[in-house]
């Protein structure tokens, strides 16, 4: 309910509602139409947004006006009204969880500092923690890699699992989901999520939509289910979980209808692929995308799972699939109440949130795709929507190869060369002399002598929540893995192989269609229940591998069934990585290269010496449906009837029971952080930015992986020497996401992925800039650390899509600890730029016309920003002067991405958690 429990409202919308033997009281959307107008025309996501303000109703934060402006939306299609948004509940994992939970001890730490209880830092809304981020691959490709790896995963994490353990027992409404249960998306999808949420309230029980916000980039999945759900920073997660209402502008939502059928051959992941160009090159960041037609009517939850999944990468806010059949089929398949399902079915029904046939909501903008015409596909090398044909993979790769020692196209450009069925034209001519700068390499691997060449599939990894939780996708590998066996073909011996799912159920049904057998002749064991490889948790090649990549300066692919691919994110040494559906990673391991054409060329030989083909070896839909049928509800039932429990050793993990941490200095994972250190009750005044330095010059689509990476930690970088200097060898750095507990180690990491590039260097990658006063090249980190000495402000300087990709809120903290006052960009993504506010570092946007490039800019220069003084408003204008080395000055009118009154108190208090606890601290 609303701030008080009880809404005010004003347009006398409470009914009931008696489903199995109970009544539920909601407010209703057709009886606030009977005032506003005919609500039944909005977005089914915006009934969501409406239902959620007319039960929160205050006359405050939610007043009739912005139950007006949402039916006004229907006029405009768009509004610039802000809203006060409450999700019932937040999901997190736990690269992004632990930091959330360092900053609410932190958090308690402030508040007994300033005498009062520091109990009263507690979730207010539900909070469930998957352990899902941590296991890695370090075994693969026999029978005991996942046992082996579940151990290095309890060693190498033992502080961070005692201080989550902490977590469980200090905080109220806190649950965590133990290591080696599964992704947190696809918990959240056959397990957690609901469709619609129960309250008791004053003796009565109110229904609602399940609505969240979630820790992870990829908490979209649950839209699939029709429950609202998007990612935000663990920032904005915490301030949600206290209470605070998510602060957004009322969202242009876009319809994409979707027609027909896939044709035979066709999986669901190239149809989301296929939507994910599409999008992206349409244009939806910072929208809602909303799916709708006939097509609808057969398409089981777990495809539309898999597109809602990507989200992100298609640049929306959320991708929202409405209540219907299938919504009830597949909550009967996973095993949810009875009793649950009769409500959803009611409840979506009374409310207008049940999708009919040939219902059409008023949108801002649509587009349409029969799915007759999704064809094979892949995404990469490096963006997750530069989808490439199948049959076009073989020339993409050498187009690739030919630009990569010149002025390579950029990404956009690669975009649209790919747009038209991911069609990238080459000189067949040029091929051979492309090959040359990185000559095949020689060597040997477990008793086998092979030739390792550019192209070479060295990490083959049926991975993430994306592909994982489907049973149609999965079922095809498996299918694969046992016709491929029956032809007598085998992986290729440089092939690194594994299988992560996102929930025991896979291994549930994959045996009882006897296909892990399959799977586990061809490599691809179990290795654990996480996002291992998607999130660069590959683990180490084999060393003769490694070896031979780097003697030969070797191009070589990965191709996983996850969700994202950017550059230095998989391994730090494979520099193309495409994304495919799970029956494609595995007859690419058969093949053994992406310049394999699958579509004309053999994978290999079967056992009289013929060639088998792709089409040889290819499970039809009848086949994939028949093994579909395997999935059974006690399946689930059986393995969620104790997803809070762990096993042995996470039980026997003894935390002290108090309420405030007992932090300890030798621990090199949970670090005390200093954003409350010395704050005071009241904030210090916002000051205008004056002869900053540029900290780092940045090209288009940096993303959260360039600014704070999640993957392997070098020995010589500035966190490798930290950790060293700690007497943390290399061997057990583990990785930058699991460290996120500790500043010392993550602000470090910022800007430290291998693949970055400073355009203040010439040639060079990595974390790296040049301290312009002395014209020393070194670490960021450490040039960060000499301007503070001098107490030079910094900013930093990018181009197009600044921030894409995961919800990192550690990209904002680091950011921050580094002395960045301004991040100024041509635009940003959505998370990033709230992320960037709420730790209290400006997002500022260069005017239409003016870039890096317009002004001339070298890094040389010194930056100063006038017109942030005093109260920033929304919207509002900032003037940067620039002065040239040469004494000339230019200046622009940037614009404030502060984009609604809520981002100002934030930024004004220093960030969104100092603004929490100073009124927390008022309030005790």
């Amino acid at each position: 309910m609303s701030k008080e429990g009880i809404s005010n409202d004003s347009l006398n919308t409470l009914a009931s509602l008696d489903v199995a033997g109970n009544t539920f009281h909601y407010y209703s959307l057709p009886e606030a139409g009977k005032t506003l107008g005919d609500v039944s025309r909005l977005p089914f996501s915006l009934k969501v947004l409406l239902e959620n303000l007319l039960r929160n109703e205050d006359g405050e934060t939610v007043t009739e006006d912005h139950l007006k402006a949402m039916y006004k939306w229907l006029d405009e299609r768009n509004s610039d009204t802000e809203i006060q948004y409450r999700p019932a509940r937040v999901l997190m994992q736990d690269f992004t969880g632990v930091p959330a939970v360092v900053d609410l001890a932190a958090m308690r730490d402030a508040m007994n500092a300033a005498g009062k209880d520091p109990a009263r830092i507690n979730p207010l809304s539900a909070v469930d923690l998957v352990i899902d981020h941590s296991v890695m691959v370090d075994h693969f490709a026999d029978a005991s890699a996942f046992k082996d790896n579940v151990a290095i995963e309890m060693e190498r994490n033992a502080e961070r699992y005692e201080f989550l353990r902490w977590g469980q027992q200090a905080f109220d409404n806190f649950r965590v989901v133990p290591p080696g249960t599964g992704i947190c998306h696809q918990v959240n999808l056959e397990y957690l999520g609901q469709t619609v949420w129960t309250k008791e309230q004053d003796g009565k029980h109110y229904a609602f939509p399940d609505t969240l916000v979630g820790t992870d980039s990829h908490t979209t999945m649950i839209n699939g289910l029709g429950i609202l759900g998007w990612g935000v920073g663990g920032i904005e997660a915490e301030a949600a979980m206290l209470g605070q209402p998510v602060s957004m502008l009322i969202p242009e939502v876009v319809g994409f209808k979707i027609t027909g059928k896939l044709r035979e051959g066709i999986t669901a992941t190239d149809l989301v692929l296929t939507v994910t160009q599409m999008l992206r090159e349409r244009g939806v960041v910072g929208k809602f995308v909303e799916f709708y037609g006939d097509g609808l009517k057969d398409m089981p939850v777990a495809d539309r799972a898999t597109i809602a999944n990507m989200a992100p990468e298609y640049g929306a806010t959320c991708g929202f699939f409405p209540v219907d059949e299938q919504t009830l089929k597949y909550m009967q398949l996973t095993g949810r109440d009875d009793k649950q399902i009769e409500l959803v079915e009611a409840y979506a029904k009374a409310q207008g949130l049940w999708r009919e046939p040939g219902h059409e909501p008023v949108y801002t903008d649509t587009l349409e795709l029969d799915m007759g015409d999704v064809e094979a596909s892949l995404a990469g090398p490096k963006r997750p929507q530069d989808r490439v044909a199948l049959k076009n993979m073989k020339s993409s790769f050498e187009l690739l190869m030919q630009t990569s020692d010149k002025d390579p196209a950029s990404d956009t450009e690669r975009g649209k060369m790919q747009s038209e069925g991911g069609q990238m034209p080459v000189d067949p001519g040029d091929v051979e002399d492309s090959f040359e700068h990185a000559l095949s390499q020689h060597t040997e691997f477990n008793g086998e002598k092979f030739r390792l060449d550019p192209g070479a599939v060295v990490i083959a990894a049926i991975t993430s929540c994306t592909n994982t939780s489907n049973p149609s996708v999965m079922m095809a590998a498996g299918l694969l893995a046992r016709k491929a066996l029956e032809k007598g073909l085998m992986t290729k011996p440089w092939v690194k192989t594994s299988l992560a799912p996102g929930s025991k159920v896979v291994t549930e049904y994959f045996e009882a269609g006897g296909f892990q057998e399959d799977l586990d002749k061809l490599g691809f064991n179990l290795v654990g229940y996480g996002c291992t490889t998607c999130i660069g948790n590959s683990g180490p090649l084999p060393e003769p591998i490694e070896k031979a990549v780097e003697n030969g300066d070797l191009t070589v692919a990965s191709v996983l069934s996850g969700n994202r691919n950017f550059e230095g994110r998989v391994h730090p040494l494979v520099k193309t990585n495409w994304l495919a559906s799970p029956p494609l990673v595995v007859a690419y391991a058969l093949a053994g290269n992406v310049r394999v054409d699958l579509t004309k060329d053999p994978l290999g030989k079967d056992k009289d010496g013929n060639p088998v083909y792709l089409q040889d070896i290819w499970p039809s839909q009848a086949e994939i449906a028949e093994a579909v049928e395997k999935v059974k509800t006690d399946m689930f039932r059986k393995e969620y009837a104790a997803v809070f429990d762990g096993d042995a050793t996470w039980q026997s993990i003894k935390v002290p029971e108090s309420k405030v941490y007992e932090w300890s200095d030798k621990s090199t994972y949970i670090q005390h952080p200093p954003f409350f250190e010395g704050m005071d009750t009241e904030p210090e005044p916002v000051e205008d930015v004056k002869d900053a330095r540029v900290l780092a010059l940045l090209g288009d689509s940096v993303t959260t992986d360039h600014i704070s990476p999640a993957g392997s930690i070098k020995a010589d970088s500035p966190a490798g020497r930290y950790l060293q200097e700690h007497g943390v060898e290399p061997k057990d750095f583990n990785s930058y996401g699991s460290r996120r507990g500790n500043h010392e180690v993550m602000m470090r990491g910022t800007f430290a992925n291998v693949r970055i590039k400073n355009e203040m260097l010439d040639g060079v990658e990595g974390g790296y800039t040049r301290h312009v006063p002395s014209g020393e090249e070194m670490a960021i980190y450490d040039a960060a650390m000499k301007y503070q000495e001098d107490d030079t402000p910094l900013v930093v300087i990018a181009g197009k899509e600044y921030g894409t990709g995961s919800s990192r809120d550690w990209a904002a903290k680091g950011t921050r600890l580094l002395g960045v006052k301004a991040v100024v960009a041509e635009s940003f993504e959505r998370i990033h730029r709230s992320n960037l506010i709420g730790m209290g570092v400006m997002p500022l946007q260069f005017p239409e016309g003016v870039d890096r490039k317009s002004l001339k800019l070298t890094g040389e220069e010194t930056i100063s920003l006038s017109g942030m003084a005093g109260e920033p408003k929304p919207g509002q204008k900032v003037t940067m002067t620039v002065a040239y080395p040469d004494g000339k000055e230019e200046t622009v009118e940037l614009i404030s991405r502060i984009d609604t009154v809520n981002e100002a108190k934030y930024f004004i208090n220093g960030g969104i958690l100092h603004y929490v606890l100073r009124e927390m601290i008022k309030a005790a």
